[in-house]
């Protein structure tokens, strides 16, 4: 089992084992979702959640102590699905911090754009994320990443998140300068670490 897959169970009072039930939490998450793009994290209501899924309020207690909980896990998912799509694009991707740090930051817009309840609950802590980011590179590079390397993209994150923030508090589709400025910020800061 993964250490991903470890942590997402922790998130949970009983992981599923039946397909039906995976469908059902599915479609719980999904609502979860949904419901934060419409009413946000303070009118979310796991009754809310259960009606727009479709099942029992019960059913959200038996995977979920509460809306906590449930908004965890939906960041748990939103950290799956941008690792898995950000490693997909590394695969092919040039070994220099421009072409890297563009497909960290537009992967990051397109959730923000298109996936639902991200723009309230992404990846649910930056920490999480920029060790995620360093697994990754170390793969990409072939390579383990050392302490300073780690600590530098910790920095990287925190700095290009309140950026990111900024530049999609006033715009739900983000403004573009705001975004090429937390790009070029990023790239020059972690440029001083070789890819070679």
């Amino acid at each position: 089992m993964s250490a991903q897959a470890r942590e997402s169970d922790a998130l949970l009072r009983r992981a599923p084992v039946q397909q039906r039930s995976v469908e059902r939490l599915d479609r719980i998450v999904d609502a979860c979702a949904a419901l934060l793009d419409e009413v946000g994290y303070e009118g979310l209501t796991t009754r809310a959640v259960a009606r727009r899924a479709g099942v029992p309020i019960g059913s959200v207690y038996r995977f979920f102590h509460d809306k906590r909980d449930l908004v965890a896990a939906l960041g748990e998912r939103n950290m799956e699905e941008y690792s898995a799509r950000l490693a997909g694009r590394l695969a092919g991707a040039r070994r220099d911090w421009v072409a890297i740090v563009d497909l960290v930051v537009n992967e990051y817009v397109a959730m923000r754009r298109g996936v639902a309840g991200f723009a309230t609950v992404d990846f649910g802590s930056s920490e999480a994320l920029s060790g995620r980011l360093a697994a990754l590179l170390a793969e990409h590079l072939g390579a383990p990443v050392g302490e300073d390397f780690r600590l530098a993209l910790r920095i990287a994150v925190e700095a290009c998140d309140a950026i990111l923030r900024y530049a999609f508090r006033d715009d739900p589709a983000g403004d573009a300068r705001v975004i090429a400025e937390a790009k070029e910020l990023t790239q020059a800061y972690l440029a001083r670490f070789s890819l070679e």
